[in-house]
């Protein structure tokens, strides 16, 4: 989709008639975060704001893999390893004030979520007005199977966007949602074909809004706009909701969520699976994404996204967090030694929320 010359640039800005256009590009890593990312597109999101004749923002990526794979967990790592702990922090509290000025932006901002949008991604997704899945879309939180948790303002704004026991169910397990799912759950609103996405664009492109409208009510016409691309038919899956809501909403013990996996009857493939999964993960990591559930739900974005940065400044100094990207993303062994071993030995003593 980027039709510049200069491909070296990780971000890539345009203002065309009314739209602004932010690209994220760096596609080798399917357009990871970096802070330096960030504060490119911070820049440009507040260009764009300070625009009189900009009137909507439209973010998405460049490559053939994804929208946005999350931060560049590796980068952090090796900070991290070398107790490099303020550029650390300084990395999530850039992301989070970032994602924080997209859910307060004056403008509508549409998402193309086209292919992988995972961790970061969904931070920039989950503050927009609309957010495309396509068919070729996979979303998931899946920080806790690295030694972190799902971040991102996820702690807080899952509960307003999805049927009841997802939130617990998506932060735990780290369950990857494709294609219509992702609206069926609700981290995305509208489906459409990734052929499409083009026309969609130049449709945004072309389209001449009234100044005076504020940006809920442009949002609405925007959807007008685009609505002859938009498909309808997304299923229900009333089986896997019930199940969800009953073993997951509401919960605060970890134990208590494991101990009824274990003894599950209806549905006992789900349950197999995500218990097989949620033992793979970080203990620690777990305990605190629990946490974090029960003490953001419900509470403003602002106040969601201060108790995840004192969060992350605790995990990312646990030594789960190092291991973690060692044995998923860097050597690849997929063994990682949880420290502790057992839920019941994790201690979050120091952590104030």
């Amino acid at each position: 989709m980027i039709n510049s010359q200069n491909t070296e640039k990780t971000v890539h800005f345009y203002i065309k008639k009314f739209t602004a256009e932010i690209i994220l590009n760096r596609p080798d890593v399917i357009n990871s975060l970096n802070i330096e990312m960030i504060q490119s597109i911070t820049d440009c999101l507040n260009m764009a704001l300070e625009d009189d004749q900009c009137r909507c923002i439209i973010f998405y990526g460049s490559g053939n893999k994804g929208f946005c794979a999350g931060g560049d967990v590796k980068e952090l790592a090796r900070k991290a390893d070398n107790k490099l702990f303020d550029a650390v922090n300084l990395f999530f509290k850039k992301e989070y004030a970032l994602d924080l000025m997209i859910h307060n932006s004056t403008k509508p901002i549409i998402v193309i979520a086209d292919g992988v949008t995972m961790g970061g991604g969904l931070g920039i997704a989950a503050g927009a007005d609309i957010v495309l899945a396509t068919e070729r879309t996979r979303m998931a939180m899946p920080e806790a199977r690295i030694g972190f948790f799902p971040d991102v303002g996820a702690t807080g704004w899952l509960f307003s966007r999805c049927p009841k026991g997802y939130p617990e169910y998506l932060s735990l397990t780290g369950y990857e949602m494709r294609a219509k799912e992702c609206v069926r759950i609700g981290l995305a609103t509208h489906f459409i074909m990734s052929r499409d996405l083009h026309k969609v664009i130049a449709a945004l492109e072309n389209y001449e809004p009234d100044r005076k409208l504020r940006r809920k009510e442009l949002s609405l016409k925007i959807q007008k706009i685009i609505s002859p691309y938009i498909n309808h038919d997304i299923p229900a899956n009333k089986n896997m909701d019930d199940w969800v809501a009953g073993y997951f909403a509401g919960k605060s013990d970890l134990n208590e969520i494991i101990n009824s996996l274990e003894k599950c009857v209806n549905h006992k493939d789900l349950c197999e699976n995500v218990f097989d999964g949620i033992a793979a993960r970080s203990p620690t990591a777990l305990v605190l994404t629990l946490k974090l559930l029960r003490h953001n739900e419900g509470r403003p974005i602002a106040d969601v996204f201060s108790s995840e940065l004192k969060a992350a400044e605790f995990m990312t100094r646990q030594p789960d967090y190092l291991e973690g990207i060692r044995a998923r993303l860097i050597e690849k062994d997929d063994t990682p030694r949880w420290q502790p071993e057992k839920i019941e030995q994790v201690n979050l003593a120091g952590l104030e929320l």
